[in-house]
């Protein structure tokens, strides 16, 4: 079964990929991303079971980590309550383990982390 049109959404903005948009027609589309392109390659060819994992693991975690991020900024306002103690560092420590999964998924997919994970590894083809 092929991925939906939102999960290929999710796997790329994930993968720190910028939006496909309606039609490949400007000069930010996939083509003229090499890593991009393998990244839609992959996406449209995949086994079922290699679907599975993408779906079962990446995108189910990553969506339960991407949510976690917000949800701890609850915390931000109390340092200590009675024995309960903050974590100084929970929104980093969660940013870091969510962009940890995310690159986990673009090793598993065969592509380098696009350039929204800040590692700069996709490279314009001219």
């Amino acid at each position: 079964m092929a991925f939906t049109t939102a999960e290929k959404v999710d796997i790329r903005r994930h993968c720190g990929y910028p939006m496909y948009g309606g039609t490949p027609s400007s000069f930010q589309s996939y083509r003229f991303f090499t890593a991009y392109g393998t990244l839609e390659y992959r996406m449209n060819n995949m086994l079922t079971e290699e679907e599975a994992v993408v779906r079962t693991t990446y995108l189910a975690n990553l969506t339960t980590l991407e949510t976690a991020i917000p949800a701890s900024g609850a915390n931000l306002d109390t340092d200590q309550a009675a024995v309960w103690k903050h974590n100084k560092n929970e929104v980093r420590d969660r940013a870091a383990l969510f962009n940890k999964w995310r690159r986990d998924l673009c090793a598993f997919l065969g592509v380098p982390p696009g350039p929204g994970l800040g590692d700069n590894s996709a490279q314009l083809v001219v």
